[in-house]
């Protein structure tokens, strides 16, 4: 047996042993899926419950602060334990706003009563007869202290001394000399001689049993065995009741345990789908490398779950679309990857040596883009309400975990085949490179394969460019003759979702909205589901009679949700907000990592994307919700991401460039070699939304739409206008000491002619 022949036969045996090794990780990992899937927590869109949004103000009138939101944060949570909710989510937002989720809740309005009394604080005694109430206390009357011993106590601030003297003194000669504190106490329910033993625990409104032995005309101290974290909690419930908080319903949501069913089963299957479609066009385009990248998103898939459960995260419908999004921006890191070996290839390196300097050239433009949609994504996180932050929380988690996966994974299980010397003549199996594309070096073969050689990118973006300003003088033009379709979220009013296998005409339905006296605004359909706004500000009240009415006449799963002008105000302060910092902070880590020519480019860009967007959006008359806000700065994220990945290949060029006057092919160069790239990842991207618009639930429908006219938008604007902004700037000397250039240009001059002559 020949050298050659022994070589083949051993890179055969490490293939086949790394590649029974690659089938048993992913076996393991699919069986660990299920079950892990299975232990996520779901929000209440994905298994039904009730969201409330309530704005918290002292009844004293004092101003609230963090210490009193606290309190109130306490009071809700305790009051949350006793409605049986293994899973709620308490939000403070702002300084004066607290959003409940209770996920599986099926009885909305014992709900909103528990959780909206006034927390009542008053001291009884051993029979549970009245002593007095939270009046006698001061505001935040409750402080951690400690007693004589230096043991944790709770240190109390009497207001009113003479009706705390009173009582004490009273009490001291009591039979059972014990002043029972109660948060909400309930007649003929709470007892205290059957309460005593579970007094300060979980789950008791018994909050304490201080034993007096005198009169007090001045600040106490309630002392027993308390270890320091419940004399904490015992802080905080007190003062929730010295201080009760006046909860105002701002906004409400309410979904059926059916309809958040068929709307995670809807979503999977887009997902699902979205995912396949993904790994079928890697798998085409790149053959065993898409394989390899199939495999890695099989894992990203897993350890984004797997690190949304590790942080305890609850995974929501606008979660779910944040993952499959993911799926698609992440595969992006694979694609630089693959088409910078293939261009190594192209130059006529060997596969060891192509895959180590493509590897190593693509590294810090996934790092750059990855960045660039992290800061949108943290903006998106601290400015976001509700859904927008639920998505904001998946993508972070999702890039975090691309940088792991999409680049490390992915580079380490491709080395390990390229170690095997399997593929060394394999290229076209390996990464589909056709070997009649590589020259011979040997024989001194220059580069035969260059992609689009002969377009002039620069002069077709022209055309671009007129079409991007047409669509936005006819936004424009649309806005001013019918203004944009504000959703409930910047409108107030009400959305009512209905998911009924019965067909119901329009006419129908507005008789419907006749009879329930409610204003109609807008009613559209998407398959199963009707979804109509209407400008009433729902009530409790309201929302049980209408799931009543629907139910009983079409059989009909309805989803509510209610937002009031406060809520309105202050989503659309916080979306302007949102869109204008993840510009300036796209133009301060562009200008610091490149200069400001690029940064300018890519931000032009950026505001046109956004701009389209809401042109179109205002054609068609689409609805803009707290959603699409979520679109746009995404997009605004994947733009950025495209863009960068160009402009780093213009910097590599100028600076390989030793003739700066050639400023023109350089950038026309760099688009060539970045746009079959650019078109790649945005089709890997646009794939799974474009199954989510057709098979996910319309709850997020506008914003796949959004995401499907952004994600093809941004790729354009990437390619044809941030590059074009570029270029001008830069050849007319954007951000340069002009004395500097007429010096160096005068210096070349003198240079020839000393040539010359």
């Amino acid at each position: 047996m020949t050298k050659n022949k022994k070589r083949e036969t051993t890179g055969k045996k490490k293939t086949i042993l790394t590649l029974c090794l690659l089938i048993i990780l992913c076996v393991g990992i699919g069986f660990s899926f299920i079950p892990l899937f299975k232990n996520l927590k779901f929000g209440l869109d994905l298994q039904g419950g009730f969201e409330v949004l309530y704005d918290v103000k002292s009844i004293d009138g004092s101003k609230m602060n963090q210490e009193k939101m606290t309190a109130t944060y306490k009071t809700l949570s305790k009051r949350i334990d006793s409605l049986g909710v293994t899973e709620p989510e308490i939000i403070l937002e702002g300084n004066n706003k607290i959003r409940v989720k209770l996920a599986g809740v099926t009885n909305q309005d014992e709900a909103r009563s528990q959780l909206s009394t006034v927390a009542t604080l008053s001291f009884r005694d051993s029979n549970d007869q009245l002593l007095m109430g939270s009046e006698v206390l001061n505001a935040g009357a409750a402080k951690v202290s400690q007693d004589s011993s230096g043991r944790p106590a709770v240190a109390l601030s009497v207001k009113n001394k003479d009706k705390f003297y009173e009582v004490t003194n009273r009490v001291k000669d009591m039979e059972e000399n014990v002043i029972v504190i109660w948060l909400d106490y309930e007649e003929g329910t709470d007892h205290y001689q059957t309460e005593k033993n579970n007094c300060g625990t979980s789950g008791s409104r018994c909050l304490s049993a201080a034993t007096v032995s005198q009169g007090f005309a001045s600040d106490v101290i309630i002392q027993g065995n308390f270890e320091q974290e419940e004399v904490e909690n015992l802080v905080d419930l007190i003062n929730s009741g010295s201080l009760p908080s006046k909860l105002t319903e701002v906004s409400s949501r309410t979904v059926g345990a059916s309809f958040g069913d068929a709307t995670l089963t809807k979503t999977l299957i887009a997902g699902i789908i979205g995912v396949i479609a993904i790994a079928l066009m890697l798998i085409l385009i790149y053959h065993f490398a898409g394989v390899i990248s199939t495999v890695s998103i099989f894992l990203y898939s897993f350890l984004v779950f797997a690190t949304f459960w590790v942080v305890g995260g609850v995974l929501t419908l606008p979660g779910i679309a944040a993952l499959v999004l993911g799926i698609g921006m992440a595969v992006d890191a694979n694609v630089i990857t693959f088409s910078r070996i293939k261009e190594e290839l192209y130059k006529g390196k060997s596969l060891p040596s192509a895959f180590k300097e493509g590897s190593k050239s693509s590294l810090r433009t996934i790092v750059d883009s990855n960045a660039t949609t992290l800061l949108v994504a943290i903006i998106m996180f601290i400015f976001g309400e509700s859904s927008v932050k639920g998505f904001a929380t998946m993508l972070i988690i999702t890039i975090a975990v691309t940088m792991f996966t999409m680049v490390f994974l992915t580079r380490t299980l491709l080395e390990l085949f390229v170690r095997t010397k399997f593929f060394n003549n394999k290229l076209n199996a390996f990464i589909h490179v056709d070997p009649k594309d590589i020259p011979d070096v040997s024989k001194n073969e220059s580069i035969k394969k260059i992609p689009f050689a002969k377009v002039d990118f620069l002069k077709h973006s022209k055309k671009f460019i007129a079409s991007s300003i047409i669509i936005v003088l006819v936004g424009i033009l649309s806005f001013m003759i019918q203004g944009l379709n504000l959703g409930i979220d910047y409108q107030a009013g009400s959305n009512i979702t209905i998911n009924t296998e019965k067909k119901i005409s329009k006419k129908q339905l507005k008789s419907d909205l006749d009879q329930l006296n409610l204003k109609e605004n807008e009613i559209s359909y998407s398959n199963e589901e009707i979804d109509i706004r209407v400008l009433n500000v729902l009530n409790a009240e309201s929302i049980q009679k209408i799931n009543k009415y629907f139910e009983e006449k079409y059989q009909a799963k309805v989803d509510i949700g209610v937002v009031s002008n406060v809520v309105k105000e202050e989503l659309t302060k916080n979306a302007i907000l949102a869109i204008i910092l993840s510009i300036i902070g796209m133009i301060l880590y562009i200008s610091i990592r490149f200069k400001p020519s690029y940064a300018l480019g890519a931000v032009i860009a950026l505001m046109n994307d956004v701009f389209v967007i809401f042109a179109i959006f205002s054609i068609f008359h689409l609805e803009i919700s707290v959603m699409f806000i979520a679109a746009i700065l995404a997009i605004i994220g994947y733009s950025i991401n495209d863009t960068i990945v160009s402009f780093d290949r213009v910097r590599e060029n100028l600076g390989k460039e030793k003739n700066k006057k050639n400023l023109r092919e350089v950038v026309n160069r760099s688009i060539r070699e970045t746009f079959t790239r650019s078109i790649y990842t945005s089709v890997t991207t646009i794939l799974p939304v474009i199954a989510l618009i057709f098979l996910g639930s319309i709850e997020i429908l506008n914003f796949n739409i959004a995401m499907f006219i952004g994600l093809i938008e941004g790729t354009c604007s990437s390619l044809f206008i941030a590059t074009v902004i570029f270029y001008a700037l830069e050849n007319r000397g954007f951000g340069k000491n002009k004395k500097k250039i007429k010096y160096i240009e005068e210096k070349e001059e003198k240079k020839i002619k000393g040539i010359n002559c």
